[in-house]
Parts: C-alpha cells; sequence; structure tokens
C-alpha cells in the first residue's frame, strides 16, 4: 500500500534539501533532484515504520498548500506504508 504525502524542496549552495510537513522530524538531503527523492523516500519509508513498530498512528497526509520557499519548490511523494499499517487500513 502507498501513500502521497506533499514535500517541499528548498535549493542550498551544494545540495538539496526536503521535508514532509505531514510528517514531523522527517528531512533528508541530496546532491541532485533525483537522490533528494530516493533519500527522502527512504527517509520518509524508515521514519514511518518506526513510527508503527512503536505502535504510533501513520500521519494522513493533509497538507494541500504549503509556503514554498523562494528557491525551492514542492510536489507529491509516494511512498510505501509499513505492512502493519497496510494489513490495518
Amino acid at each position: 500500500m502507498t501513500r502521497r504525502y506533499l514535500v517541499i524542496y528548498e535549493s542550498g549552495p551544494t545540495n538539496l534539501s526536503g521535508f514532509a510537513p505531514d510528517v514531523p522530524g522527517c528531512a533528508s538531503t541530496g546532491h541532485s533532484l533525483e537522490e533528494m527523492r530516493a533519500n527522502l523516500r527512504e527517509a520518509l519509508e524508515f521514519h514511518l515504520d518506526g513510527l508503527a513498530l512503536d505502535g504510533q498512528p501513520i500521519p494522513q497526509p493533509t497538507t494541500r498548500m504549503a509556503e514554498v520557499p523562494e528557491d525551492g519548490f514542492a510536489e507529491w511523494l509516494v511512498v510505501t506504508l509499513p505492512q502493519r499499517e497496510a494489513i490495518s487500513a
């Protein structure tokens, strides 16, 4: 089972950083857009799996609009939910 989260990317002097407003405490970086997407997807899936293992609820994607930095952009990123969440959903 998958879920879409809105993610925000920001450009830094030497890399990109990104985060999902609906998943507090989870962020990642990368040197290219492709690397950033892969790293953030991996970070989100790892974070969501940790929440599921701790018996915490998986955050629902509720953000529909976000303020985006002038040098950044936003997009939807599809992540795979932990197996425990997929079974109970």
